[in-house]
């Protein structure tokens, strides 16, 4: 048995909870996420806590289990506290900012990257060197600032480029010190 996906899920007294033809809906006031549940997992609300069980002992069935908890769970905790990251970019000269709808990146190419945002994130720079990136579902947010950090990932000799924010990058001794 999972030992993630036998946790129930406590539900919040601001948050509906749905389950209606295998789709399960979570909403807020003001925000919604909605997920499909795949054949071989059942979810139940039980006393104002979600369950997830499963129908058989299935390799697929085994693997969704747990998975399907953890998805609920964030569907929950997206729609009432919401999921961050945060972004520095190390080099000199290299800078960031927003345009409308778009997030401009000066990081040393011969012309300016941009990189359009989608409305249901709130991308800010409230530095030219830090991009926070806001967002109800962890997993576009996290797949927004994955592309962000891909354009110019930090390099190993001198540490420039875009990384998460705390991140620590292994520096490596240059040719000439290495002997």
């Amino acid at each position: 048995m999972s030992r993630v996906g036998k946790q129930p899920i406590e539900v919040p007294k601001e948050v509906k909870f749905e389950l209606k033809d295998g789709l399960c809906t979570v909403a807020t006031a003001k925000d919604k996420l909605e997920l499909a549940i795949p054949d071989g997992v059942s979810v139940k609300l039980k006393d104002n806590q979600i369950l997830v069980e499963r129908a058989d002992d299935e390799k697929l069935s085994r693997c969704l289990h747990g998975t399907i908890r953890v998805l609920i769970n964030n569907m929950i905790l997206g729609v009432t506290k919401g999921f961050k990251k945060e972004l520095e970019i190390v080099g000199v000269g290299y800078k960031t900012q927003m345009k409308g709808k778009t997030l401009v990146l000066n990081v040393g190419f011969s012309h300016p990257v941009e990189i359009k945002v989608s409305d249901d994130l709130k991308v800010s720079t409230p530095s030219q060197v830090k991009i926070v990136v806001e967002g109800i579902d962890k997993q576009k947010v996290g797949e927004f600032a994955a592309n962000v950090r891909k354009i110019y990932p930090p390099e190993p000799y001198k540490g420039k480029g875009i990384r998460y924010a705390g991140e620590e990058v292994r520096k490596k001794l240059g040719k000439a010190l290495a002997k």
